[in-house]
């Protein structure tokens, strides 16, 4: 039998609502005003605020999409940070056309919004589309401070920075960009596919330096094993990796399968790829080069898994199953996940934050699992991880 749903009888969580769409009387008290003309077209402007957030710096919605979210600097905008924010920008419209062209029928609705304390974002959102149950691509420039708890989260240090336990006021000022994007099918067989790639300073701060480093990768997480599958999206990120520099891909795809480990249930989120933070071993224009090129690889890496996939016949079981599997990915981003936590305690724009969620997910008190079954081969794939490239 062939389903399209989470079947009636079963317990299934919307993980995301529509934006902004809550009763009047609803706790959150958000107000809304709709765009007075599509979203699309560039015009129109959508403004909300939760009464809890006032406390903090809210996002402006804006009418139109801007050119460059940077500050109106020519030295920002010919330098590395330029560079990139035009990098981004271009693989964000390139990588939404390519995913509405598999679709067919979805379209994404795009928000643009400006941070107070500096810069702004672009989110592209497609939901109930016709291969994709959910797929979100965001762009985002944002500068200004933050406390040392967010430094520690965007650098994964546990220790605090010099100065700030002797006393040091203020924040650390930085600057940060990136693209990041998570899309899941409907279709069991077709695999969940994340990204991010990004750039990020800090400026000298109570006595400590100036830093800067590159971060990203590209993995993929399946319900279900297609070795075939594997081997095309591993080869296309080695190959990427061999031009520019051999020992780049197993350190990165090692890196990728320790970060991606859910540490409370001991398995991996997926089935890995490459990740990599903190890079700034080498001029910023070679690692520059890198990461566009990984970038660009997405929708080669990705795309024709999902074609290949996308009609698929499925049963209620292995809807079931997918479901699960996309509650263990929340479970991970809501918990490890660097660029969500940096995001939550910087009071980043929350729907942009949480675009990486599946729309549905599903939790089963210990749900019983053949251990020659196909969905005991991927749990044993995700707690040991293997070779496919």
């Amino acid at each position: 039998m062939k389903v399209s749903t989470v079947p009636q009888n079963q317990t299934a969580f919307r993980t995301s609502a529509p934006i902004c769409r809550l009763p009047k009387n609803s706790i959150r008290n958000t107000i809304c005003q709709k765009p007075s003309e599509s979203r699309r077209s560039g015009r129109g402007s959508l403004h909300c605020m939760s009464a809890a957030a006032v406390g903090i710096e809210k996002e402006e919605m804006l009418s139109s999409t801007p050119d460059s979210l940077l500050r109106e600097r020519s030295a920002e905008s010919e330098g590395i940070r330029g560079r990139f924010e035009r990098i981004i920008r271009d693989a964000q419209n390139k990588i939404c056309a390519a995913v509405e062209e598999e679709d067919g029928e979805g379209k994404f609705r795009e928000d643009a919004w400006a941070r107070p304390g500096g810069g702004g974002g672009v989110s592209r959102v497609m939901q109930g589309g016709k291969v994709w149950e959910k797929a979100g691509v965001g762009v985002s420039v944002v500068y200004g401070t933050m406390p040392p708890e967010a430094y520690r989260a965007a650098k994964g240090h546990t220790n605090t920075p010099n100065g700030a336990s002797n006393g040091a006021s203020g924040g650390v000022p930085f600057f940060a960009a990136g693209i990041s994007s998570v899309m899941h099918p409907h279709n069991p067989f077709a695999p969940t596919m994340h990204f991010n790639y990004r750039y990020f300073e800090t400026e000298e701060w109570n006595g400590i330096p100036g830093q800067w480093w590159f971060g990203g990768g590209t993995d993929i997480t399946p319900s279900y094993i297609n070795e075939e599958d594997l081997r095309h999206f591993h080869g296309t990120y080695k190959r990427v990796c061999d031009n520019h520099d051999p020992s780049y891909y197993p350190k990165f795809k090692k890196w990728a399968d320790d970060y991606f480990l859910c540490k409370h249930r001991n398995q991996r989120r997926g089935l890995g790829g490459i990740f990599f933070d903190d890079l700034n071993d080498r001029p910023q224009d070679e690692i520059l080069a890198f990461s566009t090129e990984a970038l660009g690889a997405v929708t080669e890496s990705y795309l024709p898994l999902v074609n290949k996939h996308k009609n698929d016949p499925f049963t209620e079981k292995n809807k079931e199953w997918q479901q699960m599997r996309r509650g263990l990915y929340v479970e991970y981003n809501l918990v490890y996940d660097r660029g969500t936590t940096f995001g939550l305690k910087t009071a980043g724009r929350i729907e942009s934050i949480l675009m990486s969620l599946p729309l549905t997910a599903r939790w089963e008190y210990c749900p019983p699992i053949d251990p020659t079954s196909p969905e005991a081969e991927l749990v044993e794939a995700c707690t040991n991880p293997r070779e496919w490239a």
